[in-house]
């Protein structure tokens, strides 16, 4: 009678608690939804730039369902190369023809080799004519022993920075709320505003430290690639954990308990882990792609990619840099609101 009596005690807690049983769920249905489009999207189709005599190449690339984009010059196909909007560029210098990767991704790199390696095949016979031989190869960012975590490294540390800063800052405003610690500070002529900037640069000492140790962690110890600047590095890993810290601090005010904050994981970092880059956005469809720009880490994982290993500087990243301030702005001003509710009248 007694396991019965604590049974029903949990159960009830459960059913009057609306928000825990939403979460419990509908939050795995929704994340599965997710990765069910993630994972059953097309297959990656390489973009790939002509230009001059590499045009004899577009038919058979086509055939493939490449897109085959033609360059007047050169340098116009180089330029589109150098700003990612093609995987991968030919040219022909007499009868030899160059093939330039984009290389900042291998799963491209393998779908342009692939494609390139039939449409060989299928110009062979026309090659005795031409005299075209097999392509050389070169990356324009990263190289052919690019390995695995050096691709995704980039992501992952933006992923790691949100995700921690997010659960702790959430989880110790939360404790400040309920401990009574936070009403006490409303009830003094603080304004609200101060008492957001006041929280958000205590914890943001301890973001900058962070930051710090998994940027150098990353570079110095794993090995992940590093081509642009560190100081970049640690810029945009800043601007992230401000980002997930202010985010965190706003969700708290939703939560109940510990175990809400810690459910709001799955509706708020695992998205935007799908949405990050991590796997190809162009292979999804359209409203899903248009989803990732509005999730913080996308911007994060995206500038971190442009540092690391594409080594660019700050023309590149700045957009990137702009839309986490603006996203940090956005969930500050949310939070002045969000404390209203927690002013005694």
């Amino acid at each position: 009678m007694r396991i019965r009596a604590i049974t029903l005690r949990i159960l009830r807690q459960f059913i009057h608690d609306k928000r825990t049983m939403a979460l419990m769920f509908i939050a795995p249905l929704l994340v599965l939804s997710l990765m069910s489009l993630v994972f059953n999207s097309d297959a990656y189709k390489p973009k790939i730039g002509v230009t001059g005599a590499a045009a004899v190449f577009t038919p058979a690339l086509e055939a493939q369902d490449t897109s085959v984009t033609s360059f007047t010059t050169a340098e116009q196909g180089e330029a589109a190369l150098r700003g990612s909007s093609i995987d991968a560029f030919i040219t022909v210098e007499g009868t030899a023809p160059s093939l330039i990767l984009e290389g900042s991704n291998p799963a491209a790199n393998r779908a342009v080799m692939q494609v390139m390696q039939e449409a060989v095949l299928q110009l062979q016979p026309a090659a005795s004519v031409t005299g075209l031989i097999q392509p050389s190869v070169s990356y324009m960012y990263g190289a052919e022993d690019m390995t695995t975590i050096d691709r995704f490294g980039p992501i992952m540390i933006g992923v790691f920075v949100f995700f921690f800063v997010f659960l702790i800052a959430g989880v110790s405003f939360l404790r400040e709320r309920t401990t009574g610690t936070l009403e006490r500070l409303l009830s003094t002529p603080l304004k609200r505003w101060e008492i957001v900037l006041g929280y958000v640069g205590g914890f943001g000492i301890f973001t900058v430290v962070q930051a710090l140790l998994i940027s150098w962690f990353s570079v110095q110890v794993l090995g992940i690639m590093m081509a642009g600047s560190f100081g970049y590095v640690l810029l945009i890993t800043l601007l992230l954990a401000i980002t997930a810290l202010t985010l965190g601090t706003l969700l708290s005010a939703f939560a109940g308990n510990e175990l809400q904050m810690i459910q709001f994981i799955p509706l708020v970092i695992v998205p935007q882990i799908f949405l990050s880059g991590l796997f190809p956005l162009d292979t999804m469809p359209l409203w899903l792609q248009r989803t990732g720009l509005a999730t913080p880490i996308y911007y994060g994982a995206q500038a971190l990619m442009d540092i690391m290993i594409r080594g660019k500087g700050w023309s590149s990243i700045a957009l990137d840099a702009y839309v986490l301030v603006g996203f940090s702005l956005l969930f500050m001003v949310l939070n002045v609101l969000a404390l209203r509710k927690h002013r005694r009248m």
